[in-house]
């Protein structure tokens, strides 16, 4: 995923300052959840969740309130491939939101320990769900830049 994200960078880093910033969120976001997957088989601190799922509500906001309304705005004002693309990945970014924000609940408020037995699974689960929605992110920056540039 960090690779990934370097590759995004480098193509469209410098073009818009609001994405720019938002790749850097992603970056910090992919910092703290590989910090978390390193532990292994020991818990992290709940203070170390904590972090991570406050810039992981970070990064889901920016996009959500942002970022695609943005994009999606310039795609429909500037093409029928681009507005179909943009309605097609919008409701795929937006489950990965949802399971993102049970992850948050789940674990910024632990209040019964057992909870932290399924930790690994759930965070190996966002994990994925990050992954594919990074790879749709991804395809509407892409698509704005290369059908859009000048209104990016």
């Amino acid at each position: 995923m960090l690779t990934d994200l370097k590759q995004t960078q480098q193509k469209y880093g410098g073009a818009n300052t609001i994405i720019d910033n938002w790749l850097a969120e992603r970056q910090d976001l992919l910092v703290k959840y590989c910090h978390l997957i390193q532990q292994g088989s020991a818990l992290p601190q709940a203070e170390e969740v904590v972090e991570f799922c406050q810039v992981l509500v970070d990064y889901l906001s920016a996009g959500h309130f942002e970022i695609f309304d943005d994009i999606v705005s310039k795609c429909e004002k500037n093409g029928g491939e681009s507005k179909a693309l943009a309605h097609d990945l919008l409701p795929k970014i937006t489950s990965s939101t949802d399971l993102a924000l049970n992850f948050n609940d789940t674990y910024t408020s632990v209040v019964d320990d057992s909870v932290w037995k399924s930790f690994d699974e759930d965070l190996a689960k966002l994990g994925q769900a990050l992954e594919d929605r990074f790879e749709y992110e991804d395809q509407l920056i892409h698509n704005l830049y290369t059908k859009h540039t000048e209104t990016a």
